[in-house]
C-alpha cells in the first residue's frame, strides 16, 4: 500500500452452503467476478463476514480460500478477536497464508481502558511482525477512540498502526485521525458516506454492499476524482437509497440475498440472523431495479 488512492475494497461476504457450511469455491467465484468490475482489494473475515459468528477455523478457511488471490489483488485479514491471544493467531495464521495486511476491531464486551486496548494493538503487531489497520467500528464495538487521550495519540502516531478502516458516519473523526498522523492510510467504512469522505482526502473505501454493487460505486468514485460531483453526488444518492432499503431489510441477509438473485449464490446469513421474506425480497428487487446504476 502507498500513500495515493487505494480505490474500492470488498469487504467480502463468507457463503454458506445449504448445510451451513463455509463455501470456498462460492467465495473465489464472488473475489474473481468482484475484480473483472475493478475491485482494488478485499478485506476478508470482518462483519460483512459475519466474523463473530464463525468458528476460529472457519475464518482462517476464508483466508485460505483468499489467499489464492495474492499476489493479483491486496488481501486484508481482519484479526479482530475478544481476547489478545487469538487474534495473535489470526494474525499469525493470516501472515503464514501470505498477507501483508491485518486489521483488528478493539476488544469487545469487556469495557476495557483505553492502555489495554492499545496493549491489544501493540501485542498483535509485535506478535505478527505486521502494523495493524484498526477497525473503528464504534456502533457494533461500542468502543469510541478519543483521539485527545494521550495513550490513543501515541498509538496512533506510532508504527504499530498503518491505518484505519472508519466505519463512524462521524466524518469529522476521520479528518482528526488524519491531523493525528498524516501518513496513516484511511479507508471509509460506510458506503453511504463515500464521497465525504473522499473529499478530506481518504485514502479508499472498504464496504458491504460492493460485493453485489460494486460497478455503481466504481462510477461515483471516478465521477468525484474527475470533478464531476453533480454526477458523484446524484450517484451516490441513489446508493444511498438503496442502503436504506438493504438496512431495513438486515444489511448482510439482504446483500446475500441479492448477490444470489446476481448469480451468485452465497447462501443465507448464519442465525440468529433473520432472512428476508419474500415480500421482503420483492421489496429490494423493485429498489434495486429503480436505483441501481450498472
Amino acid at each position: 500500500m502507498d500513500t495515493k488512492r487505494l480505490g474500492i475494497y470488498v469487504a467480502s461476504v463468507t457463503p454458506f452452503t445449504e448445510e451451513d457450511e463455509f463455501d470456498a469455491d462460492a467465495l473465489i467465484a464472488l473475489m474473481e467476478r468482484n475484480l473483472k468490475e475493478g475491485a482494488s482489494g478485499f478485506f476478508l473475515g470482518g462483519s460483512s463476514a459475519e466474523c463473530f459468528l464463525l468458528s476460529h477455523q472457519e475464518r482462517v478457511a476464508v483466508f485460505e480460500a483468499a489467499s489464492r488471490f495474492k499476489g493479483k489483488t491486496e488481501l486484508i485479514a481482519h484479526c479482530g478477536a475478544l481476547s489478545t491471544k487469538e487474534a495473535i493467531r489470526f494474525g499469525r495464521e493470516a501472515k503464514l497464508l501470505g498477507y501483508e495486511h491485518i486489521a483488528a476491531t478493539p476488544p469487545l464486551y469487556y469495557g476495557f481502558s483505553p492502555k489495554e486496548i492499545c496493549g491489544y494493538y501493540r501485542d498483535l503487531s509485535r506478535e505478527v511482525g505486521l502494523p495493524v489497520i484498526v477497525y473503528n467500528f464504534p456502533g457494533n464495538t461500542k468502543r469510541e477512540f478519543d483521539l485527545e487521550n494521550p495513550d490513543y495519540q501515541a498509538l496512533f502516531k506510532s508504527d504499530v498502526i498503518e491505518g484505519v478502516k472508519h466505519t463512524n458516519q462521524v466524518v469529522y473523526q476521520l479528518e482528526r485521525f488524519m491531523d493525528l498522523n498524516p501518513k496513516l492510510k484511511l479507508f471509509n467504512g460506510f458506503d453511504e458516506t463515500m464521497i465525504a469522505t473522499m473529499a478530506y482526502g481518504c485514502t479508499g473505501s472498504i464496504g458491504s454492499t460492493f460485493n453485489c454493487m460494486l460497478p455503481h460505486y466504481e462510477k461515483i468514485y471516478h465521477a468525484f476524482e474527475e470533478g464531476r460531483l453533480d454526477d458523484a453526488r446524484a450517484l451516490q444518492h441513489k446508493a444511498n437509497t438503496i442502503m436504506q432499503a438493504l438496512c431495513k431489510v438486515g444489511l448482510i441477509p439482504a446483500v446475500k440475498y441479492v448477490l444470489k438473485r446476481q448469480g451468485n449464490d452465497v447462501g443465507k446469513a448464519r442465525a440468529p440472523f433473520i432472512n428476508p421474506t419474500k415480500e421482503q425480497e420483492a421489496f429490494l428487487d423493485s429498489v434495486f431495479s429503480q436505483y441501481l446504476v450498472k
